[in-house]
């Protein structure tokens, strides 16, 4: 096998108008991630020589997200073709092959692509390495038509095809992998007549074809290959990614209790024994240590649970929320930027933000601490084994000695001692004989 470096070029100049959106396409996520970065991690797996991105113009905020790679401006849009010619310069003193990838098709794996490359660089050493597809209900997709002998003689677009090649069940995901010593020649020769009037990169097969070269097809699968150009493709990419995720967390040790109803971002870490119940969602930033509980409609983002936690249900977790072993975060209990100590619990009605709550200490129902004074965030300090009675509020900056007892109903507004008594609570009074008399 001879070894040849390969390049990547990715097309994401299309405007995605479909998606009715002024995002770029290829920006939208899938599991907390742009759709380009999802493909760009997969490239970065794989020893490329460089990758160059196709954009439109006015597209800086494509260009910025694949920042450690070069993009070029395809001005006018005349096709796929014309997208990689685009790229021509950018390339100009690379002498391997070219991987043609879209940004919108975010799904495909490194075996798939790997299975190319193995595929270009085996005799016979084909100029062309197409990726096809079988699919029961081909539609929209441009057909692969066969040789005899089972390679691809051309690719015909579904608006171009007859009504015999509309009857092909193999179908062209418009992924490449070209003998960059042929690649500019052959594109240089696309015309553009067809229904579109564009220049089509599937048109090189025929050229290359007539010019005695050797074109081969690799088959992967459908779901994989799902091309997102609307919103309701970008759900079904969703689903598929989530399915993987499930399954990964599944195989790592994790139990969910009602996996499709449990969704997860691109970067959840989730340790071994850790037990999830039904609806709960994970945005990025997540790490779950061994042997936690997260029961049902809970969404954590941002947070750091250490091994034996228990959390929820319905409690949410915001960035910054760092819960340390053993810890208890029950109903309605909200945690923002704030350390809870081992052991510490804060089970039912609270919200604790910009604070550290000492372990083994104890926060009652329906605590707040005001953290925010309209002009600034402050922070509330909770003493090791501090308890702090029902409804009570602890107006930062604020510290609660280690030991400390606040009294319920009670408004703190100044440091407490260790292993004391604070409360606020105004004088109960009782009035007699003031039974409502109602009208005769």
């Amino acid at each position: 096998m001879t070894e040849t470096k390969t390049a990547a070029i990715i097309l994401c100049a299309g405007k995605g108008t479909r998606m009715r959106s002024d995002l770029p396409k290829v920006l939208h996520p899938l599991a907390g991630r742009p759709m380009l970065s999802h493909l760009l991690i997969t490239l970065s797996e794989l020893d490329l020589a460089r990758t160059t991105i196709v954009i439109g113009e006015d597209m800086d905020a494509v260009a910025q997200a694949a920042h450690q790679h070069s993009a070029v401006v395809q001005g006018q849009q005349r096709g796929t073709g014309h997208a990689v010619l685009a790229a021509r310069d950018a390339l100009a003193d690379f002498d391997g092959d070219v991987l043609v990838l879209f940004g919108a098709d975010p799904l495909i794996g490194t075996e798939t692509i790997t299975r190319m490359m193995q595929a270009r660089r085996e005799d016979p050493q084909p100029a062309i390495v197409v990726l096809g597809f079988e699919s029961s209900d081909p539609g929209a997709y441009g057909r692969l038509v066969r040789a005899q002998d089972g390679s691809p003689d051309a690719i015909v677009e579904a608006k171009d095809a007859t009504p015999g090649q509309r009857d092909i069940t193999l179908c062209n995901s418009g992924v490449m992998l070209i003998d960059g010593g042929h690649l500019w020649d052959l594109l240089a020769r696309v015309g553009d007549t067809n229904a579109k009037g564009e220049y089509y990169l599937t048109d090189i097969v025929a050229l290359a074809r007539a010019d005695g070269l050797g074109c081969a097809v690799v088959t992967g699968d459908e779901a994989e290959l799902l091309g997102i150009d609307d919103r309701a493709d970008l759900a079904c990419a969703e689903a598929y990614v989530q399915n993987q995720l499930r399954l990964a967390a599944m195989r790592g040790g994790a139990t969910l209790l009602d996996p499709n109803s449990v969704y997860f971002s691109f970067d959840t870490r989730l340790g071994r024994d850790v037990i999830v119940g039904p609806h709960v969602a994970f945005g990025p930033g997540v790490t779950v240590g061994d042997h936690v509980t997260i029961r049902a409609f809970s969404h954590i983002e941002g947070a750091t649970i250490a091994e034996g936690a228990m959390i929820g249900p319905y409690a949410r977790l915001r960035p910054g929320a760092d819960i340390a072993r053993d810890v208890h975060i029950g109903n309605f209990v909200e945690i923002k930027n704030a350390t809870i100590e081992t052991g510490a619990k804060v089970n039912h009605l609270t919200y604790v933000g910009d604070a550290r709550v000492g372990a083994a200490a104890n926060v009652g129902a329906g605590t707040i601490t005001c953290n925010y004074d309209g002009v600034a965030k402050h922070k509330t300090d909770i003493g090791a084994g501090a308890f702090i009675g029902s409804n009570t509020a602890l107006v930062a900056p604020v510290s609660i000695g280690d030991g400390a007892v606040i009294g319920a109903g009670s408004v703190i507004t100044k440091d407490v001692a260790a292993d004391s008594l604070a409360l606020t609570r105004a004088p109960q009074k009782e009035l007699p004989k003031r039974k409502h008399q109602g009208k005769k």
